[in-house]
């Protein structure tokens, strides 16, 4: 009997059993409990990640004091776009604006004639060299002649393009070096003529490094890649500053503004040595206020020690991108985000200034090294 029953209760055992696991495996599959799927990593360019820290935030639109952008281009501008610049200018108090991209010749004329015959106190434009006949004898003497003539039109400063020292060849082939002696006498005759050349020699330092995962400009160089410089092409960086450093003391009496902090923008201890070698150089900070935004103690110390060789300056124009510039000069807000990813993937911070120093970066170092911009529109 008891045998008999024992038979009886297997099945039913197994059958709990059966009921149990099926029971288990389900519970063990449940969403809540279920490991979670493995994410695809981000690319570079895909991860945005958004920012938690809550600090206080001073987002300035019009900056503290009139402005002097000692850095910007324009090409061939046509009246009904100088009229919108002048409209958009007075939004930011951006009093005068510099366009370093005049030309030479007839072009010099016409767009000194668009902007300055339109608006005489709100514009200034550079000239620039032609380099047509860079081969034919005599070059150096027609360039002086010709950037005489230019001012005579209306330039009041040249502006020599990246090009000079890194893809401006001889017809040997040979590369024009920055402080090739044929150029000797168009430094003079600025020194003559007493008006400031703002020069672009090279292009950061991360450009002419290997383009591989350790470059901090490698999604600029993804995006651009001819901006990268092999050493298979172009001269060395050091090499660039070397002869950048030899036509600035060959020339002292002529006044040199080293466009985008001179490329030492990530380097200010050597940026300040270099100014302390150079009494005839000057800076402004176009297009690199990334550098100085992600060392805030180093750039407000700086800015403070070398606040008569610092000018504003701008580049690529953008109305609503000065914002930036305002806000880092002006304030100490914390980890705000840069206005174009590709020059800094980090965030920036305020460095804030004195009044004083701000107003010399704004416009009395450009008052004192470009003729001809009224005084009067600016505070003492």
């Amino acid at each position: 009997m008891n045998f008999r029953g024992n038979l009886i209760s297997i099945p039913v055992l197994c059958a709990a059993s059966l009921a149990a696991v099926i029971i288990w495996g389900r519970g063990a599959t449940a969403p809540q409990d279920a490991a979670p799927r493995k994410q695809q990593a981000p690319t570079i360019e895909e991860y945005q990640p958004k920012s938690t820290l809550v600090t206080q935030e001073h987002k300035i639109e019009r900056a503290k004091f009139p402005f002097i952008d000692i850095h910007s281009h324009h090409w061939n501008p046509t009246a009904e776009e100088v009229d919108r610049l002048v409209k958009e200018m007075d939004t930011i108090n951006l009093r005068v604006m510099v366009n370093l991209s005049g030309g030479t010749g007839e072009q010099l004329k016409n767009t000194v004639a668009v902007m300055k015959g339109r608006y005489p106190d709100r514009f200034v434009v550079f000239a620039n060299m032609s380099y047509e006949d860079l081969n034919t004898p005599g070059f150096g003497k027609r360039v002086a002649a010709r950037l005489e003539g230019d001012v005579k039109n209306g330039a009041q400063g040249l502006k020599i393009f990246k090009n000079f020292g890194m893809d401006l060849k001889y017809a040997s082939g040979e590369r024009v070096h920055v402080d090739d002696p044929v150029f000797d006498g168009v430094f003079e005759k600025c020194a003559e003529l007493k008006i400031p050349v703002l020069i672009h020699v090279a292009e950061p330092a991360a450009f002419f490094d290997p383009w591989d995962y350790h470059n901090e400009r490698w999604e600029e160089l993804k995006e651009f890649p001819g901006r990268a410089r092999p050493p298979a092409k172009y001269p060395p960086f050091e090499t660039l500053m070397a002869e950048r450093n030899r036509l600035f003391a060959k020339h002292p009496r002529t006044n040199f503004i080293a466009a985008h902090l001179g490329f030492h923008g990530n380097d200010l201890e050597r940026l300040g040595k270099t100014l302390d070698s150079l009494p005839n150089m000057y800076v402004d900070i176009a297009a690199v206020l990334a550098e100085l935004g992600r060392q805030p103690y180093s750039a407000h110390d700086f800015l403070v020690k070398y606040q008569d060789r610092v000018l504003m300056g701008k580049d690529i124009y953008e109305v609503n991108e000065y914002k930036w510039y305002f806000r880092a000069l002006e304030t100490r807000d914390e980890y705000f985000e840069y206005y174009r990813k590709r020059h800094a993937f980090w965030r920036i911070y305020g460095f804030q200034v004195p009044d004083e120093v701000l107003k010399k970066v704004y416009y009395k170092n450009a008052l004192k090294l470009v003729p001809g911009i009224d005084a009067k529109a600016f505070p003492d």
